[in-house]
């Protein structure tokens, strides 16, 4: 998480996960966002008084937004005073919901910055070494499941056709009573992945757990790595999505889902080079005489003959 931290300011951090905090958390995020550099000159049980909570949730809190202790809160706080304007930034940027009112321009660029934030701050806290030791798992198993609950189902579904094309046996389950048939008659050659972006999905935690019961290998995409279904996984990576600006969630979060499955395509296809290069130059060959060929000056003549027929026609003489 060091890398991260250098990269990414606190408030940042607390901004994204503040939507996923508990009551005694939220407070802490509440003093930190109001005065970021009170760690610089409070020990922990200070924090802890003035936030009205206790140290340990302090060190549960630090731990949530990807630090290591109150320790690693305070170098990544001294590091953002040394940069500055991190909080002013997000608040010019992004820091306000849509309105009914707001241009159409402002709304694109607010949009785009939101979905830039997340991804950026996915990539940051994606922990590579775990990332390579699911890309192995997966490459491996006998079989794959993945599952996901509404938006969510979306990125298991897109899990399923980029993996199956390099030939991973996958299932993508959003369906419960399928879900939990298929996981369990996985073992321990198998692998499991469940995509929830609060990690408080029932029927995802449901299917991972059935899964784990099995004996497979397991794990979380999620936007919250203290949530029930990362606590229940093997290994978890990180899907962040910032708050407060697409609704549902899922909006918001699906870019950086997509991003977390893409790195894992991408790590599996690298572990079995041969099998991913024969079997996508099979698939395109199959697909290739579907396509129409392109012909060339093909546009422009057809853009000239509809330009042709929607000229007015003039007047016949009489």
């Amino acid at each position: 998480m060091t890398g991260a931290a250098k990269t990414f300011s606190v408030v940042d951090r607390i901004v994204t996960y503040q939507s996923q905090m508990p009551v005694t958390m939220a407070k802490i995020a509440a003093v930190l966002i109001a005065d970021p550099r009170a760690p610089l000159a409070l020990s922990i049980t200070e924090l802890a008084k003035r936030a009205g909570t206790s140290a340990a949730t302090v060190t549960r809190f630090c731990r949530l937004i990807g630090y290591a202790g109150f320790s690693d809160l305070r170098v990544g706080i001294a590091e953002d005073v040394g940069r500055g304007g991190s909080q002013a930034a997000w608040i010019a940027d992004i820091g306000r919901s849509f309105g009914p009112d707001d241009p159409p321009e402002d709304i694109r660029d607010a949009l785009f910055n939101t979905h830039m934030l997340s991804l950026q701050t996915t990539a940051g806290l994606i922990d590579i070494p775990t990332a390579v030791r699911i890309a192995k798992a997966i490459v491996a198993s006998r079989h794959l499941d993945v599952y996901g609950v509404g938006g969510s189902a979306l990125t298991a579904l897109e899990t399923e056709a980029r993996l199956y094309r390099i030939g991973i046996g996958v299932h993508a389950w959003s369906e419960i009573h399928d879900g939990l048939t298929s996981a369990a008659i996985l073992d321990q050659h198998c692998v499991a992945i469940g995509i929830s972006n609060t990690g408080r999905t029932e029927e995802t935690i449901q299917m991972l757990a059935v899964a784990k019961a099995a004996g497979a290998y397991t794990v979380a995409i999620t936007a919250n790595p203290a949530s029930p279904l990362a606590k229940l996984a093997h290994d978890v990576l990180i899907a962040a999505s910032p708050n407060g600006y697409l609704q549902p969630a899922d909006l918001s979060a699906r870019h950086c889902q997509l991003f977390v499955v893409d790195l894992l395509y991408l790590l599996i296809a690298q572990l079995d080079y041969d099998r991913t290069t024969r079997l996508l130059a099979a698939s395109g060959a199959a697909v290739a005489p579907r396509r129409r060929p392109f012909r060339r000056g093909a546009f422009s003549q057809s853009a000239a003959g509809l330009a042709v027929a929607e000229r007015p026609k003039e007047p016949s003489s009489l």
